[in-house]
C-alpha cells in the first residue's frame, strides 16, 4: 500500500460543469502534480473533468494510472491513453484500488458520485483505517454551501471539530497540493459521550 506522497488520487465530475473555471482548475491539478512529479491516480474516464485532469497531467509530462470497472470500458468511457489503466470487476474494487495506491486524496468539483468517494475516504480516516491526507478544491465557491453543513454537523454534535479539520480545503489547486503535503492527520476519537454534553 502507497503511504507516502508520491500518488495523489482525484475524485471529480464524469461532466465538465456549468462554469469555464472547473475545467481549468483541472487542468491546473493535472499540470500541478506533473510538474511535482506525483503521479495522478483517477477513475480512468475520458469524460468531464476526469479526462480534462489526465490529459493535462499527460500533456505535462506526468504519469497517470486510471482504475475503471469493466462495465464503463465497454461504454466506451474508459481512457486508453494512459500511463497505467487497470480494469476491475466493479465500482468497488475501484475505490479500493484507487485508495491503495495513493498517498492522499483530492476531490474537485462533481456529482454523487464524487461526493460518494470524498465521504467514503474521509469516514475511513476518522475510524482510523488510514492516515492519508485529504483535500476539497473548492473551485468558484462550489463546495460552500456543503462545507456550511460539515459546521452544521459540528455545531450539532454530529461531527467533532477535529474530524472537520481533517478535511483541507482551497480554492487553489496548488494551494491544496500544499496542504495535503504537510497535513499528517490523525484519527482521534469519533464518538461523542454524555460528558461532551454536560
Amino acid at each position: 500500500m502507497t503511504t507516502s506522497l508520491t500518488h495523489v488520487c482525484v475524485y471529480c465530475g464524469s461532466n465538465p460543469g456549468a462554469r469555464p473555471e472547473y475545467a481549468e482548475a483541472a487542468r491546473e491539478l493535472g499540470r500541478t502534480l506533473a510538474e511535482r512529479g506525483l503521479t495522478l491516480v483517477y477513475g480512468g474516464g475520458n469524460v468531464g473533468l476526469m479526462g480534462i485532469v489526465a490529459d493535462a497531467a499527460l500533456a505535462a509530462g506526468g504519469r497517470v494510472v486510471g482504475i475503471i470497472p469493466q462495465a464503463l470500458v465497454d461504454k466506451e468511457v474508459a481512457h486508453f491513453g494512459l500511463t497505467e489503466l487497470v480494469t476491475v470487476a466493479n465500482m468497488h474494487e475501484r475505490k479500493l484500488e484507487m485508495a491503495n495506491r495513493s498517498g492522499a486524496f483530492i476531490a474537485l468539483p462533481g456529482g454523487i458520485g464524487t461526493l460518494e468517494e470524498l465521504f467514503e475516504v474521509w469516514t475511513w480516516l476518522q475510524l482510523g483505517f488510514h492516515t492519508k491526507p485529504i483535500g476539497l478544491l473548492n473551485t468558484a465557491g462550489y463546495y460552500d454551501h456543503l462545507l456550511s453543513f460539515i459546521d452544521h454537523q459540528v455545531a450539532e454534535r454530529f461531527l467533532k471539530p477535529h474530524q472537520r479539520d481533517l478535511l483541507q480545503v482551497s480554492p487553489s489547486p496548488a494551494a491544496l497540493l500544499d496542504l495535503v503535503a504537510k497535513h499528517r492527520p490523525e484519527a482521534g476519537d469519533k464518538w461523542y459521550t454524555g460528558r461532551e454534553l454536560a
